[in-house]
């Protein structure tokens, strides 16, 4: 298993760890619409499954009542890199606002 900074720089399992801990460190951005709540997150192991670029960045969007949380995902992206991250994290919005339950 390979492991990323948030800036996608390769570190060791220990450092990994060690950020991994830090919820806010963790999120990215976070976005309630109506009903459904978009999470963007640094998950900060290599999601790819095609050899691609490493994919450390997730977006899900979940149903939400306030805190109560149905915690299997609507909508789910995964990016390379922070900025792409947040482009994502901004589409997941619009596809939220457009599929309201």
């Amino acid at each position: 298993m390979n492991y990323y900074d948030r800036q996608g720089n390769a570190i060791s399992m220990q450092e990994w760890a060690t950020q991994a801990e830090n919820r806010a460190h963790k999120r990215v951005a976070e976005t309630t619409v109506g009903r459904l709540w978009v999470s963007t997150v640094w998950l900060g192991l290599d999601h790819s499954l095609s050899g691609g670029p490493p994919l450390i960045f997730e977006t899900m969007v979940f149903k939400a009542d306030g805190e109560d949380i149905d915690w299997s995902e609507e909508y789910a992206e995964r990016y390379s890199t922070e900025e792409a991250a947040l482009a994502g994290h901004d589409r997941a919005v619009e596809w939220a606002r457009e599929h309201q339950p």
